[in-house]
């Protein structure tokens, strides 16, 4: 299994910054996309920001041009930048990584951390 952790959740102003964290345990599998997740309450988990191995990224249309997703590959690390936020990005927000062992790929995800954007 591949085990992911996320930090840097908390409460911002709007407007203010944060950077999210995912750190990852694995031992044989290779990690192909990374990206982040988000779940606000009454809402579908919808994607952020993914990013590949070679650095093609793609963003969900409401947080382009305010967010920046990167990754370490020798760490298997990845961070989210969050500029400019507004209340409504207030969600849990979850790592989570495509990786294969072999031909086979699989999903897993992180336990979420919060954000909340509030004056």
């Amino acid at each position: 299994q591949v085990k992911l952790v996320e930090s840097g959740g908390g409460l911002v102003q709007p407007g203010g910054s944060l950077t999210l964290s995912c750190a990852t345990s694995n031992s044989d599998f290779t990690i192909n996309v990374m990206g982040w997740y988000r779940q606000a309450p009454g809402k579908e988990r919808e994607s952020v920001a993914t990013i590949t191995r070679g650095g093609t990224t793609k963003y969900a249309e409401s947080v382009k041009g305010r967010f920046t997703i990167s990754r370490d590959n020798a760490k298997n690390a990845a961070y989210l930048q969050m500029n400019s936020l507004k209340p409504e990005d207030t969600a849990v927000y979850s790592c989570y990584t495509k990786a294969s062992w072999g031909d086979v790929a699989y999903d897993f995800w992180g336990q979420g951390t919060q954000v909340t954007v509030s004056s």
